[in-house]
């Protein structure tokens, strides 16, 4: 008798996130040296079992175009093997008119994420998005106004290094945007310094906090580490890098160059099934088929010698950073004879409206697949017959699964 195969498939994919050991280099100036960025996110991290190696460059008033000649910050980037390079302009130069921005800024944030690129292939570029002054920017108010207030230069900041994070494939730290929810939200924290421009330790424990979200991608309330603030003045900063950052990754870029892993099944003949990979950002792949076999293929043509259910998974993974994602398949020989054993009695076959099971035994639960073995409806049952709407099915062939004494019996059947 010819063997047909019930394929039925539940999927999940996942993101694997452990303990991490990061390497960052931060290229900046004052506003990532004072009270040492750096070095507090290596305190958080330690509160987190999280590890992060961290170097920098941050000559006071220094700017992207600078550092694209200074030989300093040239060589950190050679050394390679950075997991993340941050690059924070000068305070000043992103909100200035666009023409400005076009000529001082865009071409040099370009020119060093090309170098990051270059030397670290397995790097993400991370840009620095700091915060409008105290009271805006008065030194340029006169000569452009939206710089007049904290708001207007704020809101450019944002804008101007959402930009570069874009143009460039890269991602944002978004400081500058949890600073504002906390200006209007948390008032009682003042994270200016006494010039109204640098952060004070509140607000660079912010950037540390926003900075190990974005580069762990880990909700921040798990930071242990409060530095000098009182803990429910850490918390309430936690809390805002958790509801700007932590739940909305996606708007910072963050994660869109992750590894996910993810596959799917093109055609079934026999008992060879052929697996399509849909992976992103991935470039090596293990196949785990759930019988004992393995396979390295991209796309991988499996046969499996026996009926029964098999998980199988997908691990992808590049540059350290793994993904996996499973299915779960059943395979089971189709046979119609089947119901003759227990006296199932199924009709009319094909059908227009209704399906009418009858058993002498009671019926536990029926599952209703369509040809490709997808999952369409699941019905529980404590009687000895049920009658099942196929009204609203579309024509074409869809497989009965019925559970009856512990016992499970299939059949093809036909909507006209």
């Amino acid at each position: 008798m010819k063997r047909t195969l019930l394929l039925v498939v539940s999927l999940f994919s996942t993101f694997v996130i452990f303990s991490q050991s990061k390497r960052v280099l931060f290229l900046g100036n004052s506003y990532t040296q004072v009270n040492d960025l750096p070095q507090l996110l290596v305190n958080i991290g330690q509160s987190t079992n999280d590890i992060f190696i961290v170097d920098s460059n941050t000559p006071g008033g220094h700017t992207l175009q600078q550092h694209n000649s200074n030989p300093t910050s040239l060589s950190k980037i050679n050394e390679g093997n950075w997991d993340f390079v941050v690059l924070q302009e000068q305070s000043q130069l992103p909100s200035f008119p666009i023409n400005q921005v076009n000529t001082q800024v865009f071409p040099f944030a370009q020119s060093l994420n090309n170098l990051i690129v270059s030397q670290n292939p397995c790097a993400e570029t991370v840009f620095y998005m700091t915060w409008g002054r105290q009271n805006g920017d008065s030194s340029n108010c006169d000569f452009f106004p939206p710089l007049c207030t904290y708001e207007g230069m704020d809101d450019l900041l944002r804008e101007r290094y959402m930009m570069m994070t874009v143009d460039n494939d890269a991602i944002t730290s978004p400081v500058g945007a949890v600073w504002r929810y906390i200006r209007n939200n948390i008032p009682s924290l003042n994270l200016y310094s006494s010039d109204g421009s640098h952060p004070s330790i509140t607000g660079s424990y912010v950037a540390a906090c926003t900075f190990y979200t974005t580069l762990t991608r880990k909700d921040p309330t798990l930071i242990t580490f409060n530095s000098s603030l009182s803990s429910t003045d850490a918390m309430l900063v936690k809390l805002a890098v958790k509801n700007i950052v932590y739940e909305h990754l996606t708007d910072w870029k963050i994660g869109n160059y992750d590894t996910v892993s993810n596959f799917s099944y093109s055609n079934v003949t026999s008992s060879e099934i052929s697996f399509d990979n849909n992976s992103l950002n991935a470039n090596q792949y293990e196949w785990d088929f759930g019988d004992g076999t393995t396979s390295n293929d991209e796309n991988p043509t499996h046969n499996f010698l026996n009926e029964g259910e098999y998980t199988v998974t997908l691990n992808a993974s590049k540059c350290g950073n793994i993904s996996y994602s499973q299915q779960t398949i059943l395979i089971s020989n189709l046979n119609s004879q089947e119901f003759n054993i227990k006296n199932l009695e199924l009709y009319p076959n094909p059908t227009n409206e209704e399906l009418n099971i009858i058993s002498n035994e009671i019926i536990d639960l029926v599952s209703i697949y369509d040809v490709n073995g997808r999952l369409i409806e699941t019905i529980e049952n404590n009687n000895n017959k049920i009658t099942i709407n196929f009204s609203n099915k579309k024509e074409g062939f869809y497989i009965v699964k019925m559970h009856s004494n512990g016992e499970i019996y299939t059949k093809k059947i036909i909507k006209n």
